[in-house]
């Protein structure tokens, strides 16, 4: 039997430690290592279609579709909007970088428990955050090296994104470091996480979180917002 992250997320959240969530995000990151190892881009990571095979227990990706060699033009903007990266969203061709942006939105979510924008009702408010540099508001607990390869990962600048090897490295070493504590250790980390990542189980009609194709008009490059400023 399979499940997707968000609702695997829904039903879970308030019970998973942060050793459970970095292992979640290390087994992600690893197949869209693979991914891109194979020269291909997804083009439209979102948590609609990253599977948990409950039989096998393990994560994988799914929604191979849009998927293609790196030097595939698109001629649409096709995508999760909160997913897509804001270089995509003005315009520009999608990238190994574009997937590393959409990990980083994934990352928000399995510290959150929450869809990235869930407060936003319209596409064009999400846009114009997006390409601002505007980015879901970091869930107090989250450890600091997760905190900080999130906010690398969704750098308004793609060059700055770590590419899927690196990142996969980075979060290995975190999520070893997390499985090698001792029980002690982890009894105070998680008990101290799991209370301040406690969410209410409020989801609106998920309108905006699905796959469709875009047109947005022009709009201005993308920055990163100051910082401090988050929603």
């Amino acid at each position: 039997m399979e499940i997707d992250l968000r609702k695997y997320l829904q039903q879970n959240h308030n019970q998973l430690t942060w050793k459970k969530r970095i292992n979640i995000t290390y087994e992600i990151i690893l197949a869209l290592y693979y991914i891109h190892k194979e020269k291909a881009i997804h083009r439209d990571l979102h948590s609609g279609n990253i599977l948990y095979s409950q039989s096998n227990d393990y994560w994988y990706i799914s929604d191979l579709g849009f998927c293609g060699p790196a030097d595939k033009s698109s001629t649409s903007i096709y995508g999760n909007l909160p997913y897509i990266a804001p270089e995509v969203i003005v315009g520009r061709e999608y990238t190994f970088a574009s997937d590393i942006y959409s990990i980083a939105i994934l990352m928000w979510e399995i510290s959150s428990g929450q869809p990235p924008f869930i407060n936003y009702e319209h596409g064009n408010d999400i846009v114009m955050n997006i390409i601002n540099g505007i980015r879901p508001k970091i869930v107090p607990g989250t450890p600091l090296e997760y905190k900080n390869l999130m906010k690398e990962c969704w750098d308004a600048d793609p060059l700055k994104r770590p590419d899927a090897y690196a990142l996969a490295i980075k979060v290995n070493e975190l999520n070893l470091y997390y499985q090698n504590m001792t029980d002690d250790e982890l009894f105070k980390s998680e008990m101290d996480n799991l209370e301040m990542n406690k969410v209410e189980e409020n989801y609106t009609s998920c309108r905006l979180f699905t796959s469709k194709i875009h047109n947005f008009g022009n709009l201005p490059e993308p920055r990163n917002a100051t910082e401090g400023i988050s929603v």
